[in-house]
């Protein structure tokens, strides 16, 4: 009887180990992946994304701003370089009459609105016109040749069309967060009560007034979308598409058959609010574990027994860019403090700098922000430099600019991590008494380790989801069981519009009616009253 048992038992391992090394049906896929934004910051989410998929043996064919060529990912990895890089700040600061980046710190809501379809508009002409998409285009047997579109959620719209033309499932990944039509997108109304717009500073829990302007702010944007954006790009599509022998929908319609939307968030960053199945967030997933730091970097933090203060405006806001009179208080205030400063300043050509000053065109930020020494992080607010300061638990000074910035950095210093300053506004005062509450205030560094904690907080990586649910698209053929049913409705439907309307008509209508009845009630008295008199007479 043993022997029995202990054969089945050994039956039953050979069992799980043949299935463990089974090959499922998404192993090895073809992936086409379209990330043609000229967004260089993007692209710390992207790499990570395509090397995951690579390394998970995926076979990928990736339209790119800029090269992957240093990850060495191997035979699997094929690049199309869209070349040029795209100068779209060019084009923003025409349409803004700005001189510089810093310039547009004081643009409102829509504006931003306006300056993404600004971008949107000129990256994606200028990556469509590139020879190489053209041969993707116009491929003579499109069929079978990928088995997943891979694109980016940011106005990137017409390239939805490849999955018409090869006959393929889409997956988008977001760098932004979370922004109001993207629930939309997937058939859900976001709640405009509590889910604050993406491009205002406003938190979960909203004044009336705030909630007046989020529900402006937010059906504004719905209806520029639909009757202006779409439109547009509807063009393109039909201009570099139009000659196929293939149906390509309106954009509105692509939209709605992306099967999973994988965007760059995780709790505690963004606030709970009703999501669908195909709303995946992977917040997080270009941060790696910290690698040894270049020496002379390496060096001077070592050696700084008070800490060290890393300053750093991403990759579109340059710090050589920045106004004389406030490179001149930052430079008077670093000099003053006994901290370390390493600063990204991209021309490394400061005279009479402090000493206590480093300066460098590129910095590894992550690997900065996770030596011990790093005491405050000076960020323009961008998501992913947001999240590798909650990760490693540095509380932040926020100077934000456009977007979602606003949004980000307005919730650190709500949840007690973070001092927020608009830029136009800094003076020496200022710039040293908040770094001095940050460095000191014990409750800031307790508060951004608490929330990191939270962030790191879940049951699997944001790679490895990430790759699950592409995977889980290819496996499927598409993934319609995600799908809600309010993609089938018109928006006034979607609104609840037509319900509305009904709901009013008939009020005003059994309003009036009364009115009518009541009124034909008094003159029926008004009338009794004036015979009675009459006989009386």
């Amino acid at each position: 009887m043993l022997g029995k048992h202990l054969t089945c038992v050994a039956l039953g391992v050979t069992l799980l180990l043949m299935l463990s090394h089974y090959p499922t049906s998404s192993e090895g896929s073809r992936i086409l992946a379209i990330f043609a934004f000229p967004g260089k910051s993007h692209y710390g989410m992207h790499s990570a994304l395509i090397k995951e998929l690579v390394d998970r043996g995926h076979h990928v064919t990736m339209v790119a701003a800029y090269t992957l060529k240093h990850l060495n990912l191997g035979q699997n990895y094929t690049e199309i370089l869209i070349e040029p890089v795209y100068d779209f700040w060019s084009d923003v600061k025409a349409y803004f009459k700005a001189e510089t980046v810093f310039d547009l710190s004081t643009i409102g809501v829509l504006e931003n609105h306006f300056m993404l379809e600004v971008i949107g508009f000129t990256t994606t002409e200028h990556a469509l016109k590139q020879p190489k998409i053209q041969e993707l285009i116009n491929h003579p047997s499109p069929q079978g040749q990928y088995d997943l579109l891979l694109c980016e959620q940011f106005y990137q719209e017409p390239f939805l069309a490849l999955a018409h033309i090869y006959n393929i499932p889409v997956v988008t990944s977001g760098t932004l967060g979370f922004e109001n039509h993207m629930s939309q997108m997937m058939g859900l109304l976001s709640p405009w009560s509590f889910v604050p717009h993406g491009f205002t500073d406003y938190s979960d829990h909203m004044t009336f007034k705030e909630r007046l302007l989020n529900s402006y702010y937010s059906l504004a944007e719905d209806f520029l979308r639909e009757y202006h954006y779409f439109p547009e790009m509807d063009k393109m599509v039909q201009k570099y598409f139009g000659h196929l022998n293939v149906t390509i929908p309106p954009i509105s319609q692509m939209e709605k058959n992306i099967s999973v939307m994988l965007l760059n968030s995780h709790l505690p960053l963004i606030t709970a609010r009703p999501l669908v199945p195909g709303i995946v967030f992977v917040g997080g997933m270009h941060i790696y574990p910290p690698k040894k730091l270049p020496q002379d970097i390496q060096d001077f933090m070592d050696g700084a027994e008070d800490g060290v203060i890393f300053f750093s405006l991403g990759s579109n806001v340059q710090s050589k860019d920045m106004p004389d009179d406030k490179l001149h208080i930052f430079l008077d205030v670093f000099a003053s403090m006994k901290q370390r400063i390493i600063w990204k300043f991209e021309n490394e050509s400061i005279p009479n700098l402090p000493e206590n000053i480093l300066i460098k065109k590129w910095l590894p930020q992550s690997d900065i922000l996770a030596h011990p020494r790093t005491k405050v992080f000076i960020t323009h607010g961008g998501l992913f430099g947001t999240q590798e300061g909650v990760h490693h638990g540095v509380p932040m000074l926020g100077i934000p600019f456009y977007c979602d910035q606003q949004l980000n950095l307005r919730k650190s210093e709500r949840n007690g991590y973070a001092i927020s300053l608009d830029f136009l506004t800094i003076t020496h005062d200022l710039l040293r008494s908040s770094l001095e509450k940050l460095l000191y205030d014990p409750k800031y560094r307790e508060n951004i380790q608490r929330y990191s904690r939270i962030f790191r907080d879940r049951p699997v990586g944001s790679r490895e989801t990430a790759a699950y649910w592409i995977e889980y698209v290819i496996r499927h053929g598409g993934a319609p069981q995600l799908r809600s049913a309010g993609l089938d409705l018109e928006w006034y439907q979607f609104y609840l519009l037509d319900v509305i309307a009904f709901v009013v008509v008939v009020a005003v209508v059994v309003i009036l009616v009364l009115g009518y009845i009541f009124k034909r009630l008094l003159c029926g008295v008004a009338g009794g009253s004036s015979s009675k008199k009459l006989k009386v007479n």
